[in-house]
């Protein structure tokens, strides 16, 4: 009889499980999902790249018991060769907005069509390539000194739309309407890996600061982005800006001298972008009308099975070549 009961017992957990409101299973399968959107993405400019081997991961809106709170871009180690960043989004469905978690992977996956500019312009991922199992970093969309970083090209990132847009969602009333393509879909299946100790903890950090609420700082952190994971002070932190800037004004120059470099103001407001191939070469490759394939633009991605380290010299992906006078990137500015 108590068996009996037991089963029961068990079987009405069950019904009620499935009888859960998706806004509970939406929260379940992919985080957190509040009824209130995200404010607008914040308008600031790039901090310089610390040194080789850093990928830029792009700032966003979190929330917690307090509300939303931002969490600035930042530049980070990937934690293997030949994985690339997907950020994170906040999607609406079910009557909520949930929030889908960023990841390494070997190609770009879908980010919601979010404009996060640095490379991420809604599709895609023009900011950089892995090749020869080195990172090389496009100057056309990245603040990178290049006396410190070699591993460099410059491949024009031309935006068509001019229309003002930093939303900072995807569908639901004025969110973005990107589906994801096949490539992304594929993208999606493929291994991946979470988001890397500094990174949880650069949150956790942005999380306790009240500085970073949206209720405090009126969508314009003062802390908007930082060149490091959990570095709040000092010379590598960038503040919001209050107006929009064009997506490439201020680009860094690509030969610039000594340890710094003019900051380079990419958080476009535009969210469809054309995307040029990377170039090998250092001078800009300006292709005005080049159709946007999938995630990535790069036919390979993958990693050597036996690579665990960022900049390894053994690995072999399709990804442009550094140009020719350009040194290995052992020697990071850190």
């Amino acid at each position: 009889m108590v068996r009996t009961t037991r089963v029961f017992a068990l079987f009405v957990l069950a019904l009620a499980a499935l009888a859960r409101p998706s806004a509970s299973q939406a929260q379940v399968a992919v985080g957190v999902s509040v009824r209130i959107g995200p404010p607008a993405l914040p308008v600031y400019p790039q901090p310089v790249c610390p040194g080789a081997g850093y990928i830029w991961t792009p700032g966003y809106w979190a929330y917690g018991p307090a509300g939303y709170y931002w969490v600035p871009g930042t530049w980070v180690l990937a934690p293997a060769v030949g994985l690339l960043w997907t950020p994170g989004y906040w999607g609406w469905a079910g009557g909520v907005y949930a929030w889908h978690a960023g990841y390494w992977g070997p190609h770009v996956g879908f980010y919601g069509g979010i404009n996060y500019g640095f490379g991420y312009p809604g599709v895609g991922f023009v900011g950089g390539a892995w090749h020869g199992g080195v990172y090389s970093y496009n100057t056309a969309v990245t603040n990178v000194n290049t006396t410190v970083v070699h591993n460099t090209y410059n491949t024009t990132v031309i935006n068509n739309n001019t229309t003002v847009n930093r939303v900072s969602y995807n569908g639901g009333t004025g969110g973005t309407i990107a589906q994801p393509t096949a490539a992304e879909q594929a993208a999606a299946r493929e291994k991946h890996t979470p988001p890397t100790a500094p990174q949880t903890e650069h949150e956790h950090a942005a999380s306790t600061n009240r500085a970073m609420l949206a209720s405090e700082n009126r969508g314009q952190p003062s802390v908007a982005a930082t060149s490091k994971p959990g570095v709040f002070a000092g010379s590598g932190v960038v503040a919001a800006h209050s107006t929009s800037v064009h997506a490439n004004a201020n680009r860094p120059a690509a030969n610039a001298k000594g340890g710094s470099q003019a900051t380079h103001s990419d958080r476009p407001p535009y969210a469809n972008t054309t995307r040029a191939n990377p170039s090998p070469a250092k001078t800009s490759d300006t292709r005005a009308n080049q159709p946007q394939h999938g995630s990535n633009h790069s036919p390979s991605n993958s990693l050597h099975p036996n690579e665990a380290h960022p900049n390894s010299p053994h690995q072999n992906n399709n990804h442009p070549t550094p140009h020719s006078n350009e040194s290995h990137p052992g020697k990071s500015g850190r």
